[in-house]
């Protein structure tokens, strides 16, 4: 009896065990994983690929102040060479940092925008993204690369005084000949800094731009100004009574740098070295008849 027993019992489990594994014979098979693939790659990364301006969206915003002659100044009217002032409606901007700026703009295949702004606001706006390039007659300064980032020169100055006729400083040839005198500079500028070269001077507290210096000059309230040589014949053009004083090579003031450079963000080094590489192409002698243009147009 109890053999019969355990072989019914035997019997009661090998059946169980078939059941159970045809129910798992009958039931849906498990959903396998896809065949692992790349992630395609982000749109945004394929036109950074393709192209590196991609995010500028086809424009070159460039911040200037539009009242430095003859780099840059502010028309009323359209010319083949001037180019609209977004932010002031029916002005335009010419000059020789405009010029450089369609040159460059051109070179890369995109729409200029010219942004008037005030010096000091220039590097602010550029590092906040208002604008993508600075092309002011901006100096290369060791103070300014601790906040942007330059080109190479695309022009090289040389810095002179303008006095008034009649005074005991229109004979002066050497800067000890300004000892004791008082001297005006444009503010955060190379123009106001080099004031200290000379030993003994009465260095006035600068003010915002080169046309407020003209003015005070003008009006007696300084003794002379410093300016780069190369403008002093458009402010003396509106100013006959005034005097240029240069200096003998090695004899003048020391500057911080070569001359005007491009600005430009840290982060945007493809569009630095794509601004020196357009800057390149401009030999000398078309430099040289830039200048000359804007120099014979500047308001007077």
């Amino acid at each position: 009896m109890n053999n019969t027993m355990r072989r019914l019992a035997a019997l009661m489990l090998a059946l169980l065990m078939i059941l159970t594994l045809a129910a798992c014979g009958n039931s849906a098979p498990a959903a396998t994983a896809a065949p692992a693939t790349e992630a395609p790659e982000a749109p945004a990364a394929e036109a950074e690929a393709a192209d590196p301006l991609a995010y500028l969206n086809g424009q070159l915003r460039v911040g200037m102040e539009c009242a430095y002659a003859p780099n840059n100044w502010q028309e009323s009217e359209a010319s083949d060479t001037n180019v609209p002032i977004e932010n002031v409606a029916g002005a335009y901007a010419e000059g020789y940092d405009v010029q450089w700026a369609r040159i460059i703009a051109d070179q890369l295949g995109l729409e200029l925008v010219i942004i008037k702004m005030d010096w000091d606001g220039l590097i602010p706006a550029l590092n906040a993204g208002q604008i993508d390039a600075i092309i002011a007659g901006m100096m290369d300064t060791a103070e300014r690369r601790e906040s942007i980032n330059f080109s190479s020169p695309y022009h090289a100055t040389v810095y002179g005084m303008l006095v008034n006729a009649g005074t005991a400083y229109e004979s002066a040839s050497s800067l000890s000949d300004f000892s004791g005198a008082s001297v005006l500079g444009q503010k955060d500028t190379a123009l106001d800094w080099v004031i200290d070269q000379i030993e003994g001077v009465d260095h006035l507290s600068p003010v915002p731009s080169i046309g407020d210096q003209v003015a005070r000059l003008q009006q007696g309230a300084c003794d002379a100004i410093v300016v780069n040589v190369e403008n002093a014949p458009a402010y003396m053009a509106s100013n006959p009574n005034f005097v240029l004083i240069t200096f003998p090579d090695g004899e003048g003031f020391v500057l911080p740098a070569v001359g005007s450079c491009v600005g430009i963000r840290y982060e945007d080094n493809a569009l630095l070295d794509l601004v020196n590489q357009a800057m390149a192409t401009v030999d000398q002698a078309q430099r040289d008849e830039m200048w000359d243009t804007a120099a014979a147009n500047a308001p007077a």
